[in-house]
């Protein structure tokens, strides 16, 4: 392809793209998967687009795929809060300790309205 028309199209493409763009992959002689997501900025989508390494996915997939991201976000936030939880071991001594002072201090509020 010519220079000229490659960036001809190149800017006609990405005249056409929204700011943030969902991408499907082709299949190509280096190695390249078909049928892989991505998202990607307006150029780098418009530049994939006309080398034909990719395609715009379609307004279900692309809604599809962000639905998958917001998914694995929630998972991951999920795990990294259980991943957080911190365990104190404590003696039986402590723990009679911890749950015998909210008895005394309700008993001492008790006998002072009395």
């Amino acid at each position: 392809m010519e220079i000229r028309t490659f960036y001809r199209k190149l800017r006609e493409i990405e005249a056409t793209l929204p700011d943030e763009v969902i991408l499907v992959s082709k299949e190509t002689p280096e190695g390249g998967r078909a049928g892989r997501f991505t998202e990607a900025p307006r150029s780098v989508a418009a530049r994939m687009i006309v080398e034909g390494v990719a395609e715009q996915a379609s307004d279900a997939d692309a809604e599809s795929y962000r639905e998958q991201v917001r998914a694995n976000q929630v998972e991951e936030k999920r795990r990294r809060a259980a991943a957080s939880i911190q365990v104190s071991v404590i003696t039986e001594e402590q723990a009679r300790a911890l749950s015998a002072k909210p008895a005394a201090s309700a008993r001492g509020k008790n006998e002072t309205k009395s």
